[in-house]
């Protein structure tokens, strides 16, 4: 099953530069751009904020195929409010920060974050819940969410520690189609009820 929870996943990492950055700006200075990202997600991606995922550690390739979603609009592009930084507040979403986004930027993006840990988000999550999240796990999603949702090399994002209520949040919306989802997905989660899906967020938030 081919969970990718990354609804606001790299939102506002171009906030601070603006919304009309260009591909050569971006290209020559990824440490600033990639500075500016930690004012929603965090330093190196490592996200404190319940509701924005925690990106440092996904794989290049998770990067490429998510920014150049963004950038030519096929997906949604929620908006949001930028957490920190001097545009604390100031809402910007997806579309508009990829728009001049060259493929070198992506790469660029991609490769630096690539390089960081995944730090696991620190949370209680519920034991019960999450011994048959596991179970739940191992039958409709190891195959492509590898042990335990914890390999960036699936290049579906890492669920594995991953925020709770951004989870909740995540699993909503494909349950409601305003998150692109896979055939073989949308089939495997079909067949799972409320209290189900509840036991598998468990379970990828118990990761400590």
């Amino acid at each position: 099953m081919r969970i990718i929870f990354n609804g606001y996943a790299l939102l506002a990492c171009t906030a601070m530069l603006g919304l009309a950055l260009t591909g050569n700006t971006l290209a020559a200075d990824t440490k600033k751009l990639v500075e500016a990202c930690g004012d929603c997600h965090g330093k190196n991606g490592a996200s404190t904020e319940k509701d924005i995922p925690i990106i440092g550690g996904y794989s290049a390739e998770f990067f490429k195929i998510r920014l150049t979603e963004y950038r030519n609009k096929e997906t949604e592009c929620p908006e949001t409010k930028i957490r920190s930084g001097s545009k604390k507040g100031q809402k910007s979403d997806m579309c508009k920060i990829t728009q001049d986004m060259s493929d070198a930027d992506i790469k660029q993006i991609g490769k630096y974050f690539s390089e960081q840990k995944f730090v696991r988000a620190k949370q209680t999550a519920n034991a019960a819940l999450a011994k048959k999240g596991k179970e739940i796990h191992e039958e409709n999603c190891e195959k492509c969410h590898s042990e335990g949702g914890t390999v960036a090399s699936d290049d579906v994002g890492i669920t594995a520690g991953q925020w709770i209520p951004y989870l909740i949040e995540a699993m909503k919306e494909f349950d409601s189609g305003k998150r692109p989802i896979a055939k073989k997905m949308k089939l495997k989660l079909e067949k799972l009820n409320q209290d189900e899906k509840d036991a598998l967020i468990q379970y990828y938030g118990s990761f400590k």
